[in-house]
């Protein structure tokens, strides 16, 4: 976790250290070990150091190389160094000092701009290339760094980890985008691109851009291939394959100059992490694993206490647990938007702020594993019910239907409809079928002030944002496939990296490992569903370094009562006075009529999902008032 920034006047005015140094000292919440400049002509570049590798500790960024033709600046961590190092010809000798913004630069030098598909890890660099006159940027294959620029063509081009950055550069304007404020309204996360400022834009996961002073042009450099098989001999095949990817994927990083934590939920997802982080960390004589826990004596619906338990008594990890139930969902909002460069979607977030991060900050810790949506990376398996109902075969059909009534405790017909009839429905027919259900019971995601909805054309958005399939492949593959091109993904990170970054802690992923990834799609539907058990490649995987009661638990744990819970527990006053009192700020985009509607099924415990959105209107009106002290200083 470390943070860059950079300026390319595409007209050849020479960068000004002063604006550049602005950029950087904004952002010196991501850089406690130090930061630097470099600036050159027109070009200059920026860094902010957080230490967490062994080989970041003598790091120096922006690094040149011995010509001097070739400058970078880069917030990354290298998985595949051996690979790297021996493709590029560095001795064993040099391994231990190179860092990995280096090996990123030699990279580039040796393969030019194809170099982003050698690299496994998590990335986002830019390089300065003096002989062709070039910026080339690049951003991971799932989004885990984040970048941000500002192009004027012609004039300027301005980049950042994050936005707030880009606003200390003299030319980038700041200009509310109201359709991502319509995106934020009805939970559409799928735009790679946009932001909340008309202007400033998000390097999309997987993509290069290559800027010189005629024109900027973008590469999609990865996604995962969707008609790729893998069929093995035996049922061990695919599980030890399974268990030495994934294992490699923890072991990466585990790399690491300080203590390494894990957060432990009590899933599978994040139990599997410290099973394996633990016996890695042990076996090598790195020290122990620490684990930091979310308790709930408050809310038991959401209490993972048993689970978490379970995996704790098997030993080899220092427990620490924080309670989410004493604290308020919009405790020190405006603190959290100004890091999160203002509104942003991750009603929880709060239990992370207020108390997951504190604690892992207070025990050293550093480098924090996530199980992060295992879920999508292995895949649930149910897109397999359609294929065995076309297949005809009928009778393994109704074994996996019962299989998964009895442990999901619903019924034969229950399960049908939803993991069968439903997924089948046109598109066409289920949205005009959602439309006529929200017309008639003015549900909370029909919040959206139809005046608004109109001038943002947001229908023709919403149906332009729909991801097409590839044709041709499995209903499961298809399933997964959306679920791991989405553009949820990528924001997700960039809020857990945003939100981490004030208390000098790197997330890392195991489950976005490319190589992950790329082995589970393209698994059979059998190694992800059989006999009623979702995700059993992993299951089987993980059978020997789990509890049976987490391994092989049917259904998994919701943080939602507990939201529903401190929401209303702690700022009802807020709620009511923003919705029936101060809601001059929302009227432009909310119904005001939907929204008091919203509130009063939440208060009455009605269920749903009417807490989220009640709390989406709120931390809206919240953000339009900070922002109008924004613009209002901006004008002046």
């Amino acid at each position: 976790m470390s943070g860059i920034v950079g300026i390319y006047f595409l007209d050849g005015r020479p960068v000004k250290r002063a604006e550049l140094q602005g950029m950087v000292d904004i952002l010196a919440h991501r850089g406690p070990d130090g930061a630097g400049v470099w600036h050159q002509g027109p070009v200059g570049l920026g860094h902010l150091m957080l230490h967490t590798t062994p080989e970041s500790l003598k790091e120096k960024l922006p690094f040149a190389s011995r010509t001097g033709n070739l400058v970078i600046t880069a917030d990354a961590r290298i998985d595949n160094r051996e690979e790297l190092m021996a493709a590029l010809g560095y001795s064993g000798a040099e391994a231990k000092e190179i860092a990995d913004s280096e090996l990123i630069l030699a990279a580039y030098d040796k393969w030019g701009e194809r170099c982003p598909e050698k690299l496994l890890g998590d990335f986002a660099f830019a390089i300065w290339d003096r002989h062709r006159g070039v910026l080339f940027c690049a951003r991971d294959y799932i989004g885990i760094k984040p970048f941000y620029y500002f192009y004027r063509p012609g004039r300027v081009f301005v980049f950042a980890s994050e936005i707030k950055a880009l606003f200390c550069a003299q030319e980038v304007t700041i200009n509310i985008n109201e359709t991502r404020i319509a995106d934020y309204i009805a939970g559409n996360l799928e735009d790679k691109s946009i932001t909340f400022y008309r202007d400033i834009l998000r390097l999309p996961p997987a993509t290069s851009i290559s800027v010189d002073p005629r024109q900027v042009v973008a590469t999609n450099f990865w996604s995962p291939d969707p008609y790729r098989e893998l069929h093995f001999n035996s049922e061990e095949d695919y599980v030890r394959n399974f268990l030495d990817i994934f294992t490699e994927a923890v072991r990466c990083r585990l790399r690491s100059a300080f203590p390494v934590g894990c957060l432990l939920s009590g899933g599978i997802d994040s139990s599997s992490v410290v099973g394996v982080a633990r016996h890695l960390l042990n076996s090598s004589g790195q020290g122990t694993l620490q684990t930091f826990s979310a308790v709930y004596n408050e809310v038991p619906e959401s209490d993972e206490s048993p689970f978490i338990n379970a995996v704790l008594a098997q030993g080899q990890v220092e427990p620490h647990f924080v309670h989410p139930d004493r604290l308020s969902p919009f405790m020190d909002l405006e603190q959290m938007m100004w890091h999160q460069d203002g509104l942003f979607v991750g009603p929880n977030l709060f239990m992370y702020w207020g108390g997951l991060y504190p604690a892992v900050q207070q025990c050293g810790v550093r480098v924090l594993l996530d199980g992060e949506d295992g879920d999508t990376t292995v895949g649930y398996g149910y897109g397999r019910l359609q294929e065995l109902l076309w297949r005809g075969q009928l009778c393994e059909f109704i074994r996996e239907i019962k299989r998964l009534a009895y442990l999901h405790k619903l019924s034969p017909w229950q399960v049908l409809w939803k993991w069968v009839i439903k997924p089948m429905i046109p598109k066409f027919i289920s949205q005009n079928a959602k439309l006529l259900k929200r017309r008639l019971s003015r549900g909370p995601k029909d919040m959206m002030n139809p005046d608004f909805a109109r001038r943002m054309h947001w229908a023709g958005r919403d149906k332009a944002l729909q991801q097409l399939l590839p044709k041709g492949i499995s209903p499961e593959r298809s399933a997964q496939w959306l679920g791991l091109t989405s553009g949820l993904d990528s924001y997700s990170m960039e809020l857990i990296n945003k939100a981490a970054a004030p208390f000098a802690i790197e997330p890392r992923h195991p489950f976005y490992d490319r190589r992950l990834i790329e082995y589970c799609l393209a698994l059979p539907s059998e190694q992800k569903l059989f006999q009623g058990w979702n995700r059993i490649v992993m299951r089987r995987a993980m059978a020997h370094l789990l509890p049976p009661e987490v391994c092989w638990r049917a259904a998994k744990g919701t943080l939602a009562p507990n939201f529903n819970y401190v929401l209303m527990a702690f700022e009802r006053p807020l709620l009511e006075r923003e919705i029936f009192h101060d809601f001059t700020r929302l009227q432009p985009y909310i119904d005001l009529d939907a929204l008091s509607h919203a509130y009063r099924r939440y208060d009455s415990q009605a269920g749903g999902n009417y807490a989220v959105h009640v709390w989406l209107a709120v931390a809206l009106s919240a953000w339009l008032k900070i922002n109008g002290k924004i613009l209002a200083k901006n004008d002046k």
